[in-house]
């Protein structure tokens, strides 16, 4: 019985039980924050060097699945959240309901739908051009979303590129110029890539979760609210997941660009939505507004987390 425990999933419930018990704060927060820019430039830089320039071509190429992850992530989660709004209105309060309509605006993961596309052993080069793009096109479409959705005139936060071309596309490239020379030593050590997937991931979750729980995460809303918050996210991941999946089959997509619908169309980015936030909204709303986008963000890792390993080992044969 316990072989059939998720190990991974195991270390995401011990690194949240951590951060809620030992939540990074000051200086911590800083250190975790540096080392988590650290493990997501090097786990680029991995796979920058695993991957062949023909993948990366393909990747970049491949038109018709980035167009399949971006009406997800910006045309379907929206409409999605407004249709739940409408359908139960009394179920959060307008705080928390305009929370799930913001984060429903959001752009995609980067690191985390990387990670797991590359877990289930999905087209990896894909997944990387379109959760890249996605965050790109977010800093000008999310204001213009939450514009549409909330009826209010909201400008761009600007100045968000550099740390995703600076963290992400540079590393990544890096690796591709560095193939030539550890390229096969990339391919026969997948284990350390496996590592740096993980790892990164674990090191994000603490990093977010100590900030919420720093936040007063278990007292700003009463259980009864919060468990319901927790319901809501739950059963728009539920949807969105089941919507990726259509979308993949439908689409007549092969199983590496399925997968890659699945992880990057379904995912919210916590990194991405903070700072919008706080250039979109009232400072003394920030906190509650992004509330579920934080519980979701958790969810997200969770269920993505068990999804992943058990498609990549469906997938050992292929």
């Amino acid at each position: 019985m316990l072989r059939r425990i998720d190990s991974f999933l195991a270390c995401l419930l011990v690194t949240v039980a951590l951060a809620s018990v030992l939540p990074c704060h000051g200086v911590g927060v800083k250190v975790f924050n540096i080392l988590a820019i650290i493990m997501i430039a090097n786990m680029f830089f991995l796979q920058g060097a695993r991957l062949s320039r023909r993948a990366v071509m393909e990747g970049m190429l491949g038109w018709r699945i980035h167009l399949a992850i971006l009406s997800c992530t910006f045309v379907m989660f929206p409409l999605l959240g407004m249709a739940l709004h409408a359908a139960l209105p009394g179920m959060l309060d307008a705080s928390m309901w305009t929370g799930v309509l913001f984060l429903c605006c959001l752009p995609s993961t980067v690191q985390s739908s990387i990670a797991f596309t590359s877990i289930a052993r999905g087209n990896v080069a894909a997944a990387i051009c379109s959760a890249t793009l996605s965050n790109i096109l977010g800093i000008f479409l999310t204001p213009l979303l939450v514009g549409i959705v909330f009826g209010r005139h909201a400008g761009s936060g600007g100045g968000g590129i550099m740390p995703i071309v600076l963290q992400l596309l540079v590393p990544f490239i890096a690796g591709q110029v560095a193939q030539p020379w550890i390229g096969e030593w990339a391919h026969r050590h997948r284990k350390l890539l496996s590592f740096s997937d993980r790892g990164s991931i674990l090191v994000v979750v603490y990093t977010a979760f100590s900030e919420a729980v720093t936040q007063g995460l278990w007292h700003r809303l009463p259980p009864l609210q919060l468990g319901r918050v927790g319901v809501v996210d739950a059963g728009l991941l539920a949807i969105v997941l089941a919507l990726t999946l259509l979308v993949g089959q439908l689409g007549r997509f092969p199983r590496g660009d399925r997968i890659a619908i699945v992880f990057c169309g379904s995912k919210k980015s916590l990194a991405s939505g903070v700072p919008i936030a706080s250039v979109l909204f009232s400072p003394d709303d920030v906190g509650l507004i992004v509330l579920p986008l934080m519980i979701y963000h958790q969810v997200q890792l969770f269920v993505c987390a068990t999804l992943a390993r058990r498609m990549g080992a469906r997938g050992d044969g292929d």
